[in-house]
């Protein structure tokens, strides 16, 4: 049985194959005109050097920032909006939150860059009421398709449909979905109660606007990819990553694809999560630096922590789907250093890319970029950049940074790349505290784990800005993203809104929590059943979503074994007051807790690609791996002849003093000065200061 990881990201293409003979990794550039095109060439190129055929392969796992893309460079659908009459400016008006509160210069993103424009959201007639669900005007059928002539008469053929109290009753959005495919049949069509079955109409109709917004060209992505595997001989299952940190299919994504907004992003996650229990540490802070972008989430105890419903935005826009919690910055290799035209020095978050990339990769950049300074600081060798496939130019990197950066600044080439990377650590750095120490988490107890292409090269600076307690290194840090998919499990989550004052509640309101757990548990299973998993192998929990009466937000509680009832409701409210507790440092065990979401959460593992053990030191010495020496100059300025070492030959137990390069094919870790690089057990590597 082969499986293959294929995690895209902004500037290349990374994967991870394991079969019978072992477990192989390959990088290829990514084809941003048509991403798909790059990912079968890598299958192509992964299957060769694993010396198997591609219809060998059982199970393609992918992560894909296309969904993600679409919502950073704002070239989705031209969308049209079927919404209750009185309602058409909810999307424009969200909840009157000025980003900046004292800022007279400041950008509200759903009013400037709307997902719905104002002339293509029409109202029609329909009522629908609180608390029951009943229904007290009928939906204007006429209206609806009056709504459907006139996107046909502007080109628009993906339909958002949210009507108010819809998550009460969806009997209305349901109909109008049938007139709009009865009217438009090949439209991309996304009803609000789909996608968030829960209150709070300003977050419901946002993130079903970035369903449709991001949908037909995140499915034809899916599905074009899909029929090129084929094409390419590749029978397998196609999976994909969700922003959750479960896999789920093709068809299933393509329907809903603001659940792999943060695709990308939540292998590398996983992947850290599943490094860290490798090397023995639980407490992990995992920053996957790319050639476009940095990703930092905090893992304590080992537990990847899913983000709350009322912090998960993207591009400024409120999206109610489940995701890791991660904070991603314009942070990586390919970012752009510049002087703006007051003369300041900034790096990022302007990203060459791929194409045409860093100045050294000789496509036609000009501008000085990370990589760039890394190559005039003598940290990466232009000779061995991806095991020596790709060749750069240290000439081109010299030009763009003197030209571009010291000239101006009136500065040597050498304290101009210093420059560049001092800047974009100390911004990596704030990204670190914003996912830790601002949310009370004490960086000193954690290891920082850098990954992607350019993540070891920045680790220990990392780790001092930090205080962090040493540094881990993945066994293959440029494609941890991509082992990451091959570790995680499928998973599917459905809500339905129930409000229900506990305490107060009699059988009428249980007997409504039992049907909505029943509906909930069929909808998850049936799911897992199209996707093959025997009933037994099928795990689903349900999850009650609870506040304080009158209180903004809720928190998760756990649910009660059976059916609800008086008898047992407690389970519910401890478990809400715990959780409280945990989170806010207080709790009212004596106040009403309301009952607002059911969420059922349907999972099934699948096998976790299975990292071998490396030999132990053999007593022959380090210098079995040495290749080279050349100078390197370090954060303080130093300039030292530094050995560079073949990580593949190191053994477990070997110890590399500082300063010191150790090289692979997909990524190169830099070990300064005062630090020593110890191999752990699976060819992971921990970097701490001489002595500690």
């Amino acid at each position: 049985m082969a499986r293959i990881g294929v995690d895209v990201g902004g500037t290349n293409t990374d994967l991870v194959l394991e079969c019978g003979k072992g477990v192989f990794y390959h990088k290829v550039p990514t084809t941003l005109k048509n991403q798909s095109i790059g990912v079968v060439e890598g299958v192509r190129g992964i299957c060769r050097k694993a010396g198997i055929d591609p219809s060998e392969v059982e199970t393609i796992v992918h992560g894909t920032t296309t969904a993600t893309n679409i919502t950073i460079e704002h070239n989705g659908a031209e969308c049209g909006m079927i919404t209750t009459h009185g309602f058409r400016d909810i999307l424009h008006i969200g909840r009157h939150k000025r980003p900046y509160n004292f800022s007279l210069h400041f950008d509200v993103p759903w009013q400037s860059q709307p997902l719905v424009k104002r002339r293509n959201r029409i109202a029609v007639r329909e009522r629908i009421l609180p608390p029951t669900g009943a229904i007290a005007e009928p939906l204007d059928e006429q209206a609806v398709r009056d709504a459907c002539a006139l996107f046909r008469k502007r080109g628009i053929d993906s339909v958002v449909i949210g009507f108010m109290f819809a998550f009460l009753n969806d009997a209305h959005e349901r109909r109008a979905k049938e007139i709009v495919l009865e009217e438009m049949p090949d439209a991309y069509v996304t009803l609000s109660s789909e996608v968030a079955n829960v209150m709070r109409e300003y977050e419901r109709f946002s993130t079903a606007a970035m369903n449709s917004y991001v949908g037909p060209k995140t499915a034809y992505y899916l599905r074009d990819l899909d029929a090129r595997l084929r094409e390419a001989g590749v029978t397998s299952k196609l999976r994909i990553m969700q922003s959750n940190g479960g896999v789920s299919t093709v068809d299933a994504c393509a329907r809903r694809p603001i659940r792999i907004l943060m695709s990308g992003p939540a292998g590398g996650v996983i992947g850290g999560a599943s490094e860290g229990e490798m090397a023995g540490t639980p407490n992990i802070i995992t920053v996957d630096i790319g050639g476009t972008s940095a990703d930092v989430s905090t893992i304590p105890g080992g537990a990847v922590k899913i983000m709350n419903p009322r912090d998960t935005y993207v591009s400024g826009h409120p999206v109610l789907t489940p995701m890791i919690d991660l904070v991603t910055i314009g942070a990586g290799g390919g970012s752009v250093a510049y002087i703006d035209e007051a003369g300041a020095f900034h790096v990022g978050p302007r990203s060459a890319g791929s194409e045409p990339g860093p100045a050294c990769y000789g496509r036609g950049g000009t501008e000085p970029t990370v990589t760039d300074a890394q190559i005039v600081l003598g940290r990466l060798d232009p000779d061995m950049a991806l095991g020596g496939d790709l060749k750069l130019d240290p000439a081109l990197s010299f030009k763009a940074v003197e030209e571009k950066i010291a000239r101006p600044l009136g500065m040597s080439v050498k304290d101009a790349a210093l420059g560049i990377i001092r800047i974009v650590n100390n911004n990596m750095a704030l990204a670190i505290r914003s996912n830790s120490v601002a949310r009370g988490i004490d960086p000193r107890e954690f290891s920082i784990m850098p990954f992607g292409g350019a993540g070891p090269l920045h680790g220990v600076a990392l780790a001092e800005a930090m205080s962090a307690r040493d540094v881990i290194v993945p066994v293959a840090p440029g494609i941890t993203a991509a082992v990451g998919l091959l570790k995680t499990d499928l998973q599917y989550e459905h809500t339905e809104a129930v409000i229900v004052e506990l305490m107060q509640a009699g059988t009428a309101e249980f007997d409504r929590i039992n049907a909505a757990v029943a509906n909930l548990r069929a909808a998850v299973q049936a799911e897992l059943d199209g996707d093959g998993i025997p009933r037994a192998q099928q795990q689903i929990t349900v999850l009650a979503e609870c506040r304080y009466h009158g209180q903004g937000f809720e928190l998760r509680a756990t649910m009660p074994d059976g059916p609800v009832g008086a008898e047992n409701r407690h389970v519910i409210t401890d478990s809400f007051h715990n959780q409280h507790q945990q989170d806010y440092g207080y709790s009212y065990r004596n106040a009403e807790v309301e009952l607002i979401t059911l969420r059922a959460i349907g999972s099934a593992s699948v096998p976790r690609i299975e990292i071998p053990k490396i030999a132990p030191s053999d007593g022959s010495g380090i210098d079995r791996a040495l290749m080279f020496v050349r100078p390197t100059t370090f954060d303080d300025g130093r300039t030292l002849e530094t050995p560079r070492y073949d990580r593949g030959r190191l053994l477990a137990g070997d110890r590399v003093p500082g300063p010191a390069i150790l090289h692979q094919h997909n990524a190169t870790t830099l070990v300064p000065p005062g630090y020593v690089a110890e191999t752990l057990d699976y060819g992971n590597t921990r970097i701490r200061p001489i002595g500690a």
